[in-house]
């Protein structure tokens, strides 16, 4: 290389440096390298690892170890000093070393922190070398490990180390616990197995082809990193398709989902929805804001059928009453037995292809076929029947449930002499521990001394026998899934007394309203309000309850008239919004005071509950602890899903 090669090359890259050091300094960032001696916390426990050499991803090389000539640098380690200085004819005289035929030889020598780089000694080549572009570049490397806790980047980080040990890449940095495991089962991998050279390598290549097409897109201005789009990918692709799939094809599969990737760039992705849009005001001026239809096509689409599931029933019940409420303004299809991947995805194209413009999908279970088919029919809307789903292409809905709950516990603690009532729960995912502190609650505002034995229906054994046995006199079971008294009763459903004689007397139980969700969303897209008041920065939660009408209390017959009559009267405050179960104060099991009663949970703090109150004795349970049955529950909706191991993909790496 010429002299006026390497001076072109100098003066090339000095002028992209003064751009950054601009535009940092424009946007108040420091225009400078960081230095590791700075970032590092007082606290650090200063411990070393010696890593040997290490190909490191050029872009994580952010800083120093030290303050050292950092003005020298851009924040990008490109050029700043005058091109007649001393340092630009080291800088130079690198350059002409890497277009050598031996090339630059030496690796730098690097600290590692929580995934940066800071080097030590090698700056110059590293500015020349990330001057022409290189993607990884050769250092020999000495970790600094950070104090472990709890805060979701270092469990994240800690989970790297771990990675790192069979995958011995750094290509990949993730911020929240779990997405290390996530990546490793969509690759088909299990930890503790040393990946190859060829899966080193393999991996590499894919994830650039698909960073490249990412940032094409506009990827690097969204706080959202490749890796974690990739992970959103991964849920409707194939790694191996990024092996197959042409540029301008992963582009397009990219494009489909970019707004889902916008909502989850933001902080706060999910916007949980408590209540119906109003109708729309009656006028010329709200006719032409709001697209309004006189009929709409929608399918239901169900795991097992109504004969074999009592929650396919419940929410077949809300489809008929839809059809009744709405009947000539909707032609409703039914797809049962959307029981594997392929059977979903066969009844959700074909739901498509017979004309659908709204599916409701009415299982967690179904969600990510569910939003594998909104990113691909994105003019037909998809919603999902669950909670804190973070992705805008499709909505998700649910009922809170506590709200009955607390006056089935209200009506337990007044019937319960002895102070004890046994509570069975379902499954330890988002809403559960809400209802089960409802009910505690509940049962404390009319027995100060109520006790709440907890017990799971997804554990081994039989709580009612043993309820029973130990002299509970009330229990609280499974919520009825249709207003049909029926499932009160046989002891199978809702709260109930137990009778000298170990008869049980049905109390009532929470009971979901299906029909009147359902017409009320198909009533808000008819008029239009659903389009007009629909948040496009979020993904949208649906999370309606008793002052919406879509969940009540279904109370027995047999009911003493003043417990009828104390549920009345809750009933009404929860509708008129006067009565707020946790707007009071609660102490947990371990005597921390979680309100001190002057303020109001936040919709995301009672569905994101994981602590009980001091008034129950239980706790929840692990994943691997739960029948196998309930585990791809938890899966999709667990409260600690993130510590979840996910299910091996098909090898793919």
């Amino acid at each position: 290389m010429s002299n006026e090669e390497a001076l072109e090359q100098y003066l090339t890259a000095l002028k992209a440096g003064h751009k950054e050091y601009k535009e940092r300094t424009a946007a108040g960032l420091d225009p400078y390298p960081a230095v590791l001696d700075a970032v590092l916390p007082p606290s650090c426990s200063d411990t070393y690892q010696d890593i040997g050499l290490v190909e490191i991803p050029a872009e994580r090389i952010i800083g120093t170890k030290s303050a050292g000539r950092i003005t020298a640098f851009s924040a990008g380690f490109l050029p700043l000093l005058d091109v007649n200085s001393e340092f630009a004819a080291k800088w130079m005289a690198l350059c002409d070393a890497h277009l050598s035929p031996e090339g630059i030889r030496d690796p730098v020598l690097c600290y590692e922190y929580l995934g940066n780089f800071y080097v030590q000694e090698g700056n110059k080549r590293v500015s020349v070398l990330k001057s022409f572009g290189a993607p990884r570049i050769p250092g020999i490397v000495r970790r600094v490990l950070p104090e472990v806790s709890e805060e979701p980047h270092i469990r994240a980080y800690f989970e790297f180390l771990d990675f790192y040990k069979d995958a011995g890449i750094y290509d990949i940095r993730y911020q929240a616990p779990g997405d290390y495991s996530k990546l490793l089962s969509a690759l088909g991998k299990e930890p503790g197995i040393q990946w190859t050279q060829w899966d080193q390598r393999t991996f590499r290549a894919y994830f650039q082809y698909f960073k490249d097409a990412f940032n094409a897109l506009g990827g690097s201005k969204l706080s959202l990193a490749p890796e974690e789009a990739l992970l959103v990918w991964l849920e409707l692709y194939s790694f191996k398709d990024l092996g197959r799939l042409s540029a301008a094809a992963l582009k397009k599969t990219l494009s489909a989902l970019w707004k889902d990737l916008r909502v989850l760039s933001t902080e706060d992705p999910v916007q949980v929805n408590t209540e119906p849009e109003q109708d729309p005001k009656a006028g010329l001026l709200n006719r032409l804001i709001s697209f309004t239809q006189d009929h709409i096509n929608i399918a239901f689409i169900h795991q097992m059928d109504p004969t074999t599931s009592p929650w396919t029933r419940g929410h077949d019940k809300g489809r008929i009453h839809l059809e009744h409420a709405l009947y000539e303004k909707v032609t409703v299809r039914n797809y049962f037995h959307a029981d594997s991947p392929e059977e979903t995805d066969a009844l959700l194209e074909q739901a498509v292809a017979e004309g659908a413009e709204l599916v409701f999908t009415t299982t967690p279970r179904l969600s990510r076929a569910t939003l594998k088919a909104a990113v691909k029919h994105p003019k037909v809307r998809f919603f999902n029947c669950s909670v804190n789903v973070p992705y805008s292409s499709l909505q998700s809905y649910y009922c809170r449930i506590y709200e009955g709950k607390f006056i089935t516990g209200a009506i337990a603690g007044a019937m319960a002499n002895n102070d004890r009532i046994g509570y069975i729960a379902s499954y330890p995912i988002y809403g559960v521990p809400a209802s089960i502190n409802a009910f505690a609650l509940g049962a404390q505002m009319t027995n100060p001394r109520a006790q709440i034995d907890l017990r799971w229906s997804c554990l081994p054994g039989d709580p009612v026998t043993d309820f029973i046995r130990k002299g509970y006199q009330v229990i609280s079971n499974r919520d009825v899934p249709t207003v049909e008294k029926k499932y009160l009763q046989f002891g199978e459903y809702g709260t109930y007394f137990v009778e000298e004689d170990q008869t049980l007397l049905p109390l009532g139980s929470p009971c979901w309203l299906w029909g009147t969700f359902y017409e009320k969303v198909v009533n808000s897209i008819l008029n239009g309000t659903w389009e007009h008041g629909k948040h496009t920065q979020k993904a949208m939660n649906y999370w309606w309850g008793m002052d919406s009408g879509v969940i009540d209390v279904e109370l027995s017959e047999r009911l003493p008239d003043s417990m009828r009559y104390l549920a009345d009267v809750l009933r009404q405050g929860l509708r008129q919004g006067t009565l707020d179960p946790f707007h009071r104060r609660i102490v947990a099991q371990d005597g921390t005071v979680v309100n001190d009663g002057s303020r109001h949970f936040t919709p995301d703090e009672v569905l994101h509950m994981q602590w009980l109150c001091e008034n129950v004795d239980g706790a929840i349970p692990e994943f691997d602890e739960v029948l196998p049955f309930a585990q791809p529950m938890l899966r999709e909706l667990g409260i600690y899903k993130e510590l979840i191991p996910p299910e091996k993909e098909a090898e793919v790496l």
